[in-house]
């Protein structure tokens, strides 16, 4: 009997046919999977089926336009932080409200309107607001502004309305700015107290703009009493001194002062730890030194140790920063209008200061009231203020010495300025103004320094400028930006005549300072003194360009094209220079000669009688005037000019061999006279020549122990 089973309902056949004899084999396609096959084939698409019935619902595809629309919002964000891509974050947003309104429409259509994202519609339209503003695009910004404030469906949006004041505020549309700022105020519940204070400082800023101080003041002092800062309490000041209320003024700052400045904390626990270590590195030290494990300088050094900072602590040091700059500011504005003179306006803010939380910058004041004295020339009492820091404050005696050797040197008292260049360095080595001013003292010694040879003098500048070069070098290497060092190195280069070494410095100062006529001279001057010309006079073109009115440079141009032979060139650069500065006696006798040669004696004797004004003691004008109306042919009116000549320089040898000459050529009775005077003018000329031979030769017997009492000090 055949073995069936357990319920006897059919026989256990193999995987591929068999079993019992009366039921045929199975087909092949029996192992087959339904609905699958190695390709896997069936498999996707039967996921892509589903894939389509879920997209076929509105609902999911309403979730998924508002994901790319959220993904434009943040590319459009993304792109707005660089100002380069500005216009592209804009045309990120108009493709985001596209979307968004393709949105709206797909859930009409699908009659879900009751499913409307409030949150996405607004962040479209204030991004795309956001966007416009950025590019300057104001009217299309107000109108998007427009349609969130009015829609009445977007909670607390009034107070957009800050924005279209600031709009309006960069249009110069103050009145209404203010009325932006007014209406988002009355928007704003009184919890929300620091927004309501900045949207009253911008109303208080609106009215500085529109000369309505009174009314700025009213909105400052607002400010004041509720909640005191720095900003609004200097922009309080500013009205006040618009105003020209003293006591306001004075009130006004003291307010200023008496806020607390804000405080940057120490690492305290840092430091305990610190010293905790160092002691159990010690003890350790002392342990193992005797073995030679440890040396001096293999002592861990903490990194807190070198970096005591961090970006709270940084953000605490600027606002610190930020309030010292707005009192200092606030009193150098101030201190002249307060008292009967800027030095009782000083000292009455610099009690003060001492009696407020911000007494450590009292001294910086007193600095700047001696830099005050310095620009009224006032130099004596500079130099008083500043000479009274050497026993009043450590701190600043850097400081005052270095402005105390800057004012010694711009007296010419170069031995004072040296001993304050010096103290200020002991103080501060790395004091780039101080390096540079013990520079210049050297460099201005080297001019006068002299050693005696062989009874002769020779100029023993080199070791002085070698010095003064040392200290630049310094003040280069402490601030690589220090420009008056950088210049002053290419100045003594330029006198030890290392001009190559006085280009690569002065270029290097070019790339600095573009548009610095002194650097560019310099660099044109050099290379004509290398020979150059071509560079020469590219480079005084270019300077031409930054100094286009400089008489000197139109003159130099014009003596540079003169020796290339290039006079017509010459001639129009010498008449420029003659435009803008008519007195260089240079350029008027270049001219003038200038005409003569081009036979143009009218316009050539405009010329000399100019020169003849401006230097009527000497002779030669005169003859040159009367020499152009000769060769012009009116022979009378040179005469007269030679006889008036003759009157005012009688023993002038010159005037009376041309009167003798026109005296000739005329005929004229009077030639017999002028003869006898020219002959006994040239026998007084040759005597006193003879005189004064004797007199050299007397003077070089003079011994060069005689003329050491010439040396400067």
């Amino acid at each position: 009997m055949p073995l069936r089973t357990a319920a006897g309902a059919r026989p256990i056949a193999t995987g591929i046919g068999g079993g019992d004899s009366g039921v045929g084999p199975r087909p092949m396609t029996s192992v087959r999977g339904a609905g699958f096959s190695s390709r896997g084939r069936a498999a996707r698409s039967t996921t892509s089926a589903q894939d389509r019935t879920l997209e076929s619902q509105p609902e999911e595809q309403i979730k998924l336009l508002e994901r790319k629309v959220s993904a434009l919002i943040e590319e459009s964000a993304i792109l707005a932080a660089d100002p380069s891509t500005l216009h592209l974050a804009l045309e990120k947003a108009k493709e985001a409200g596209k979307k968004e309104r393709q949105l709206s429409k797909h859930r009409e259509q699908a009659q879900l309107g009751d499913q409307v994202n409030l949150d996405l519609t607004y962040c479209v339209l204030f991004n795309l607001a956001n966007q416009y503003h950025a590019n300057k695009m104001y009217q299309e910004a107000l109108n998007s502004y427009a349609v969130i404030v009015k829609n009445k469906l977007f909670n607390q949006s009034g107070r957009l309305r800050v924005n279209m004041g600031n709009i309006y505020f960069e249009q110069k549309k103050y009145s209404q700015a203010v009325k932006m700022y007014r209406m988002a105020l009355d928007q704003i519940p009184n919890t929300n107290k620091e927004i309501r204070l900045k949207i009253m400082r911008n109303i208080g800023n609106t009215f500085v703009r529109m000369g309505q101080f009174q009314d700025a003041i009213t909105s400052f002092e607002a400010i004041m009493e509720n909640q005191a800062d720095f900003h609004t309490g200097f922009n309080l000041l500013l009205c006040y001194f618009a105003l020209g209320d003293r006591e306001r003024m004075k009130n006004g700052f003291q307010k200023l002062v008496s806020i607390r400045p804000p405080a940057v904390e120490q690492f305290e626990d840092a430091l305990t730890s610190n010293v905790t270590h160092r002691m159990a590195a010690a003890s350790a030290k002392a342990t193992l030194s005797s073995a030679g494990a440890i040396r001096p300088s293999d002592e861990t050094i903490e990194d807190h140790e070198v970096f005591n900072e961090d970006n709270l602590r940084a953000i605490a040091r600027e606002r610190k920063k930020s309030s010292e700059r707005y009192i200092l500011l606030a009193a150098k504005l101030i201190a002249p209008n307060i008292g009967t003179s800027f030095s009782n306006g000083y000292d009455w803010i610099v009690e003060t200061i001492k009696a407020s939380p911000h007494a450590d910058i009292a001294s910086e004041l007193e600095i700047a009231k001696a830099i005050q004295f310095l620009k009224t020339r006032d130099f004596a009492k500079a130099i008083e203020t500043l000479k009274a820091f050497e026993k009043k404050d450590e701190k600043l005696i850097g400081t005052a010495a270095t402005n105390l050797a800057f004012l010694y040197f711009l007296e010419g008292e170069y031995k004072q300025a040296e001993k304050y260049a010096e103290v200020a360095i002991t103080h501060d080595r790395y004091n780039a103004k101080a390096q540079t001013n013990r520079g210049n003292c050297l460099f201005v010694k080297g001019k006068f320094v002299f050693s005696i040879r062989l009874g002769s003098f020779t100029n023993n500048y080199s070791a002085q400028y070698d010095k003064a070069r040392e200290h630049y070098l310094e003040a280069v290497g402490v601030d690589a930006l220090c420009t008056e060092a950088m210049y002053n190195l290419g100045l003594v280069n330029k006198r030890l005549c290392k001009y190559v070494d006085a280009l690569q410095w002065f270029d290097k100062l070019h790339s600095i300072l573009r548009n610095s006529s002194e650097v560019i001279y310099q660099i044109a001057d050099i290379y004509e003194q290398m020979g150059n010309s071509s560079q020469a006079l590219e480079w005084f073109n270019i300077l031409l360009s930054v100094v286009p009115t400089d008489p000197g440079v139109l003159a130099k141009l014009g003596d540079m094209c003169a020796r290339d032979g290039d006079r017509s060139q010459a001639f129009q650069y010498y008449s420029e220079s003659y435009r803008y500065f008519p007195s260089n006696m240079y350029v008027i006798s270049w001219l003038g000669a200038y005409y003569v040669d081009c036979e143009v004696y009218e316009q050539a004797v405009q010329f000399f009688e100019r020169a003849s004004m401006i230097d009527p003691t000497t002779v030669r004008w005169q003859l040159m005037i009367a020499s152009c109306h000769q060769r012009s042919g009116n022979y009378q009116l040179a005469f007269d000019t030679y006889k008036n000549n003759h009157d005012r320089f009688p023993d002038n040898v010159e005037c009376l061999r041309f009167l003798v000459r026109i005296c000739t050529d005329l005929g004229m009775k009077e030639v017999h006279e002028y003869i006898a005077k020219l002959s006994r003018a040239e026998k007084a000329k040759e005597s006193k020549g003879g005189e004064d031979l004797k007199r050299i030769v007397l003077e070089e017997d003079d011994t060069p122990e005689d003329l050491t009492n010439l040396l400067p000090d």
